[in-house]
């Protein structure tokens, strides 16, 4: 493990609680028990303590804290990625993809949609907007839900604030329920879809959300 990865991982142990830990859901992850607030200070320290840190070796950082399938690793990965937006690439949409993938629970899959995929999306020249479009499509249209709720909640962020691809929410709103429609248990696209459209009905009134 590198030195930042295993400060990190000392950091959320040293923060472990039993009580916060026996009150979630484990979702086929290991719990420490460390606050959000917790994670989100060991990531700072971490950055700041080993400064410097350029593209690589920031994918590098969350890569290695999200192969250990502990909950707060995971969402110190993901922290690591939010904090180094600027210095994300359309490319790196393939390691996302593979983190939505293995996130299983709404608590990872929505912050890496929200507060990663939406910002580094939003921001790309023509040539790489387009080439997202692409990718967030394509997961819209993916049979593992996970996918089509990030593909939709990516544009929350953006359309919130003002700006955001609005037609190609709808395009993908449509294609993830289609392709998620005979999906058992919990409807996690259909509740991504109300979400943004209570969102966008107080913030974006103008935009209504189509009914699928």
């Amino acid at each position: 493990m590198s030195e930042a990865g295993q400060f990190i991982d000392t950091a959320l142990q040293r923060e472990a609680s039993w009580e916060r830990a026996d009150d979630r859901g484990s979702g086929g992850l290991r719990i420490y028990g460390a606050s959000v607030g917790a994670v989100r200070g060991a990531v700072r320290d971490a950055l700041r303590r080993y400064r410097g840190m350029e593209h690589d070796a920031v994918l590098a950082l969350s890569s290695e804290l999200w192969a250990v399938a502990v909950f707060e690793r995971r969402l110190a990965a993901i922290v690591v990625l939010q904090s180094r937006l600027a210095l994300l690439q359309v490319t790196d949409l393939t390691r996302v993809e593979g983190f939505l993938r293995q996130g299983g629970r709404p608590e990872l899959v929505d912050p890496l949609a929200i507060d990663v995929v939406g910002p580094l999306t939003d921001r790309l020249n023509q040539r790489d907007g387009d080439r997202a479009a692409v990718i967030l499509d394509r997961w819209a249209t993916d049979v593992d839900p996970r996918l089509g709720r990030a593909a939709l909640l990516s544009s929350l962020r953006p359309l919130r604030t003002g700006g955001g691809d609005w037609d190609g929410l709808v395009r993908r709103v449509k294609a993830a329920r289609a392709a998620n429609r005979e999906g058992a248990g919990r409807d996690v696209v259909g509740e991504a879809i109300e979400l943004i459209a209570r969102e966008l009905a107080t913030a974006r009134p103008e935009l209504a959300v189509p009914p699928v």
